[in-house]
């Protein structure tokens, strides 16, 4: 696994983090042709990228996320209380688990870490957006039912994660007794 920066600051943030041949850009703060230009430079082709997880909504996280997703047919994810999945032909998906306790250090991470490894699985990019975001937020739901959302953090959303795979799979029937 390897992770790189493109650019950290108030002028844009990118990270690229890629495992095998799986690579996701987390933030993309800079405009088309510079996030263009230092992909290069790592020797990475734009067409290599499978998915751009935002993990803020402000302009140095996202600025050049969507002309770059557009331009290269990637999906976008938009970390929120209510997850966004942008597809390369429009449509948009609203994830409805999750509560605004995962507003917290770590969880784009978290979150980032399951695209890229649902992706290596699953090999379609859609499906992996759309799996790790669902179990991302539904580890959030159980732990925030155990935590409270004031005290959450992501090893508490992780150390769901098992959880949210049975009940995903209807093989979780009640929640863990304490």
């Amino acid at each position: 696994m390897r992770f790189a920066s493109l650019a950290s600051g108030s002028s844009g943030n990118c990270l690229v983090a890629e495992a095998d041949r799986t690579v996701v850009l987390i933030d993309c703060g800079l405009s088309l042709t510079e996030t263009e230009r230092r992909l290069a430079r790592l020797g990475l082709e734009p067409s290599q990228v499978s998915a751009i997880l935002i993990t803020h909504e402000h302009s140095d996280h996202a600025a050049g996320s969507f002309e770059f997703a557009a331009a290269h047919r990637i999906h976008v994810v938009l970390k929120g209380h209510r997850t966004v999945i942008a597809t390369p032909d429009g449509r948009t998906f609203v994830n409805l688990t999750g509560n605004p306790g995962m507003a917290t250090g770590g969880t784009g991470d978290l979150l980032t870490g399951m695209v890229a490894a649902w992706f290596a699985q699953l090999l379609d990019a859609e499906a992996a957006c759309k799996l790790a975001v669902y179990l991302h937020g539904t580890a959030g739901d159980l732990a925030e039912a155990d935590e409270g959302d004031v005290a959450l953090v992501a090893g508490d959303i992780a150390s769901r994660l098992g959880d949210a795979v049975l009940e995903l799979t209807a093989k979780r029937t009640r929640k863990r007794e304490s």
